[in-house]
């Protein structure tokens, strides 16, 4: 399978991108995506804190982000992206960047 070369915005950094998960990303729904732009925004590139913050919401513990009504179906979409990259062995936010 071909990968794809694409700049980060470094212009010394170029990162291969594989097309399977440029494929992924780019059928991914609004709601993925910004799940993914979450991640690598407010959480350090890492899904457990998102995780765990929404399951803390669901059972009235401290949790740090606020997304609307919406969190078992986000819980859903994390679970699928953590399978995906897991059997990828892909960070899902080196390819978000890329779709727009």
């Amino acid at each position: 399978m071909g990968n794809t070369t694409e700049k980060d915005g470094n212009n010394s950094d170029v990162k291969k991108l594989d097309k399977k998960v440029v494929d992924y990303v780019a059928g991914l729904s609004a709601e993925h995506k910004m799940l993914i732009v979450l991640k690598k925004q407010l959480y350090g590139g890492k899904w457990e804190p998102m995780y765990q913050d929404l399951k803390n919401r669901l059972t009235g513990q401290p949790y740090i982000f606020k997304l609307a009504n919406r969190i078992n179906d986000d819980i859903e979409r994390i679970e699928q992206m953590m399978q995906f990259e897991k059997q990828n062995n892909a960070d899902l936010c080196d390819y978000i960047d890329t779709i727009e």
